[in-house]
C-alpha cells in the first residue's frame, strides 16, 4: 500500500516540477484564467509550495514504509530486538 502512495506522489511530483520554469513562466503561463486570478506570482509561489510538499510526503511514506516492512518482518519470523543468551553443552556440563 505504501509503495502505491510513494509511485502516485512520485508522478504528481514529477508532473508539477514539469509544470514550473525556473523563470516563473512555463506551462503555468499557458493558463490564461488562473493568472488574472491569481496572478503570475502567486501561480509559481503555489507550485513551488506543492514541491516541496510533495517531496516531504515522499520522504515521510518512505519513513513509514520502511518502519511498518521491518514491524512486519519480525512478526513473520518472531524476531525482536531482545538478545537471547545462548549456552552450549559445555557450558552445561560445566555447572
Amino acid at each position: 500500500m505504501c509503495v502505491v502512495l510513494i509511485i502516485l506522489a512520485s508522478i504528481v511530483l514529477a508532473f508539477v516540477v514539469l509544470i514550473q520554469n525556473s523563470k516563473g513562466g512555463g506551462l503555468a503561463s499557458n493558463f490564461a484564467s488562473s493568472n488574472q486570478v491569481m496572478g503570475v506570482r502567486k501561480t509559481a509561489d503555489v507550485l513551488e509550495k506543492t514541491t516541496w510538499g510533495l517531496a516531504a510526503g515522499i520522504m515521510l511514506l518512505c519513513f513509514v514504509c520502511a518502519f511498518m516492512a521491518k514491524s512486519e518482518y519480525n512478526s513473520i519470523h518472531g524476531t525482536s530486538n531482545t538478545q537471547v543468551e545462548q549456552t552450549t553443552s559445555d557450558d552445561a556440563a560445566e555447572e
